[in-house]
């Protein structure tokens, strides 16, 4: 019997690998470039690689991946861990009859702004989205037209957001096509830079809420819902958006956490997803939490290697029940975040654009606290062409210690001493 995965988050891969085998079934990752997961396959166990059947094909060909999957031997599940991929592997998995979420409310969760719209209406946001539209009475393809829609959208955005705002794109990933905006001069600017780019789904415009930001780990079941624990994350300094460092668990008193698990419950409930894993970030603000968005997945970069330590499991065998059409042990289980060790992670970004051409640093990391470990997600020889969104991580730094806090500090401390070198386009 086997589970197929299309596509897969960059870690975690040998986790979910152990997980399938665990139940009795191997597990085929479809992946259109299996490089992706260079530093997992490198490091699979005995176990894991027993367990693991690749095939190379296009996942963006939704043809392709039906043929591909119609050739696995008694494909029982198939399981969909990241945003690119989760509408058309909710379809697939429709298609296939196997398990799986309904696919419009995937593309719900898919589309942040209806999301917004939706929790707004609902009572669950104070804020709610402006798609930003092009002036229809504008002319096209003439600058005037440009400048023209530029205007028309600003003060839209200032008469029916205010300021401060955040630009977006609904589909997004990554923190890829983010704008705060605090002033009328920002909003312009970003109006002009957002013309210039291309949209996984559509530019819109939502508040800013002020506030340290939080993602909840959560695990649902037909319905019901179970907080497995708070992640803290780091942002960098405006304008760039990207994530710097996170720590899990966070140690929220009682009856705070009690809320958090009540609100996040409830989001989740009105926007439609009701089973398998979600990744839920918000903002703690001075009113209470306020939705960033939701990802129908574990959260990425080391989001699941945290809770496998801090839980004390395997938390991809929940995946594997979800995909098999079953209700989770997980959601059952009495482990509790707060048993386990406490985890951290750094995010290592290059100061500037170029060619990566190594890391210093990395034979210092056994000198600090907190065993740190190192994940590269970056080669030598890649270019670095982003810099102020996820895209532009290297590698990932990764301390345990009894608390968040301390791991992060640790984390933060050991990261310090790593540095991409970056071979500058002006260097030749």
């Amino acid at each position: 019997m086997t589970i197929a995965a299309l596509e897969a988050l960059t870690f975690g891969l040998g986790r979910l690998a152990e997980a399938a085998g665990g139940a009795g079934h191997r597990l085929c990752l479809l992946t259109g470039d299996r490089a992706v997961y260079r530093h997992e396959l490198a490091h699979l166990t005995p176990e894991a690689l027993a367990a693991l059947d690749i095939v190379d094909v296009d996942t963006f060909d939704e043809s392709a991946c039906a043929a591909a999957l119609a050739a696995v031997p008694d494909l029982r599940g198939l399981v969909n861990s990241t945003d690119t991929w989760s509408v058309p592997g909710a379809d697939l998995a429709a298609k296939l009859g196997l398990p799986g979420p309904d696919p419009a409310a995937v593309r719900l969760l898919r589309d942040k702004s209806r999301v917004r719209t939706l929790l707004h209406e609902r009572g669950l946001s104070r804020g709610r989205a402006l798609t930003v539209r092009a002036d229809p009475s504008d002319p096209p393809n003439s600058a005037h037209a440009s400048a023209a829609s530029s205007a028309s959208a600003a003060a839209e955005i200032l008469r029916e957001i205010g300021l401060p705002a955040v630009l977006k794109d609904s589909a997004g990933t990554s923190s890829r096509n983010v704008w705060p905006v605090r002033d009328e001069q920002q909003l312009h600017a970003a109006l002009a830079e957002a013309a210039q780019r291309a949209f996984a789904g559509r530019l819109f415009a939502e508040p800013f809420f002020s506030g340290p930001v939080y993602s909840a780990e959560t695990l649902s079941w037909e319905g019901e819902t179970r907080l497995l624990g708070v992640l803290s994350r780091q942002m960098s300094p405006e304008p760039s958006v990207r994530e710097e460092a996170a720590a899990f668990p966070v140690a929220f008193p009682a009856p705070e956490l009690g809320l958090l698990q009540d609100w996040v419950g409830r989001v989740l409930a009105t926007a439609g997803h009701d089973t398998g894993f979600a990744h839920v970030e918000f903002v703690l603000t001075a009113e209470g939490p306020e939705l960033v968005e939701i990802n129908r997945r574990i959260g990425g970069a080391l989001v699941g290697e945290a809770l496998c330590r801090a839980l004390g499991t395997n938390v991809y065998e929940a995946m594997v029940d979800t995909a098999l059409g079953r209700r989770p042990a997980l959601l059952d289980s009495p482990v509790d975040a707060s048993s386990g060790p406490a985890t951290a992670f750094a995010l290592i970004y290059p100061d500037r654009r170029g060619a990566l051409t190594g890391w210093t640093g990395l034979d210092t990391l056994p000198d600090f606290p907190g065993s740190p470990e190192w994940y590269p997600t970056a080669v030598p020889g890649r270019r670095v062409e982003h810099l102020v969104d996820q895209r532009g991580c290297t590698g990932i730094v990764l301390a345990e210690a009894a608390t968040a806090e301390l791991a992060l500090h640790r984390a933060l401390s050991a990261a310090g001493s790593v540095r991409p070198v970056v071979a500058a386009d002006d260097e030749g």
